[in-house]
């Protein structure tokens, strides 16, 4: 990975400093890594990470661009994805959506009112991941809520299903507001599955929002493999009694 130091002429003017951006981007970067490696990324590996800038409750850390770096064209290693390195590029903006410093890929500028839109109605979380984790977004298609029957969920925080936002073209306020609306009517959910697109997950931190992906991608997968079975079978009544979230 290669460090993206800002000049201090970049950074004359901007309401944040170097070391904060600094932190920013490890944050952002150490979410990036944990979701690869645990093989929870779709094929195309695309997928978008924000986290609140250290010391700034109104402004946002969000990757620039594609979440790996592409290969050049002609290099013959293109075809080993485990290859790739990290893509440290990002961009900050504030809780209006207004970009501040760096210069957001066409992709990544579309969904920024996604992000912000979240920040808005969770003012308890500080990181936002979304992925189009394959067994996960399966549910997505079909409008079918995750059920929160697998103790890792419960471990990240997820105590409860995983609710479906409705579908509205990616970008637009009318989904950025199903979204919020989604949040709002299921007020102790993290993770929320985008209607016939893919998964978002709030965290606590970058961390912890990396973490309950892997976390939900696995509880997909497992849920779809039991169904031969009978299916996930609820937790018994007394876990509502017991406090399994572990603390980063």
């Amino acid at each position: 990975m290669t460090e993206h130091i800002p000049t201090p002429s970049a950074l004359r003017g901007a309401p944040f400093g170097a070391d904060e951006l600094a932190a920013a981007r490890t944050d952002l970067t150490t979410g990036i890594n944990r979701i690869f490696a645990a093989s929870a990324m779709s094929a195309s590996g695309h997928g978008n990470i924000s986290v609140r800038l250290p010391g700034h409750h109104d402004l946002l850390a969000i990757n620039a661009g594609e979440l790996l770096r592409p290969w050049p064209a002609d290099d013959l290693r293109v075809g080993v994805p485990a290859l790739r390195t990290v893509n440290d590029e990002v961009v900050v903006v504030n809780l209006d959506g207004e970009v501040l410093f760096g210069t957001p890929s066409p992709s990544v500028a579309a969904i920024l009112t996604m992000h912000v839109g979240v920040y808005r109605t969770r003012p308890d979380v500080s990181a936002v991941i979304h992925t189009h984790s394959p067994y996960a977004t399966s549910y997505a298609l079909a409008a079918t809520s995750l059920p929160a029957r697998y103790e890792a969920l419960l471990v990240h925080g997820q105590a409860v299903d995983v609710p479906v936002a409705p579908w509205a073209p990616r970008g637009t306020a009318e989904a950025v507001r199903a979204i919020a609306d989604t949040y709002r009517a299921h007020p102790d959910t993290y993770g929320v599955l985008l209607g016939n697109h893919g998964l978002l997950v709030a965290g606590d931190d970058a961390k912890h929002a990396a973490s309950l992906v892997v976390a939900i991608e696995e509880a997909a997968v497992s849920s779809v493999a039991a169904q031969p079975f009978g299916g996930p079978v609820p937790f018994p009544e007394y876990v509502n009694d017991l406090d399994l979230r572990l603390r980063f």
